[in-house]
């Protein structure tokens, strides 16, 4: 009987350890980062595709998947970073951002193609197919002076 409060008061330390070790990992998760924040980041480093749609089951963002699964290769090649942008998940300001910054309207569905140096180069409101982004990209001065390295 003696072992009795020494029992207890193991198991509350336990069981408080079980219900705040969830919250101390939570706490400490990096916040991620926003949408501006995250082309800034890529800024000079990448290219950015921006496939953008309301969920990830609607039928354009799930067809531009597809014809991107295939060209890992060639997008890691070319610098790619595919973002894939879901309008149900993001902030009211990188919905702002995304009308005002990048000029897309959602919940329509579309694909931008952002250069290294930031700026928009291309808009799509249908799915890209692979050699006609390619192209696009092959012909820019930065991508031919890559290639010739």
């Amino acid at each position: 009987m003696t072992n009795l409060p020494r029992l207890l008061r193991s198991a509350t330390i336990i069981a408080l350890a079980g219900l705040l070790f969830p919250l101390m990992l939570r706490a400490q998760a990096p916040k991620p980062m926003s949408l501006p924040q995250t082309l800034r980041a890529s800024q000079w480093k990448k290219r950015v595709l921006l496939v953008a749609a309301p969920n990830a089951q609607q039928a354009d963002f799930r067809q531009q998947q597809a014809l991107l699964a295939t060209q890992q290769a060639a997008l890691a090649e070319r610098d790619f970073l595919v973002l894939p942008v879901l309008y149900e998940q993001l902030s009211a300001a990188d919905t702002q951002f995304l009308t005002r910054e990048i000029g897309i309207k959602p919940p329509a569905f579309a694909a931008v193609l952002i250069g290294k140096d930031g700026g928009v180069k291309e808009r799509s409101g249908r799915p890209m197919k692979p050699e006609n982004l390619f192209g696009t990209v092959d012909k820019m001065p930065m991508r031919r002076q890559e290639m010739r390295k």
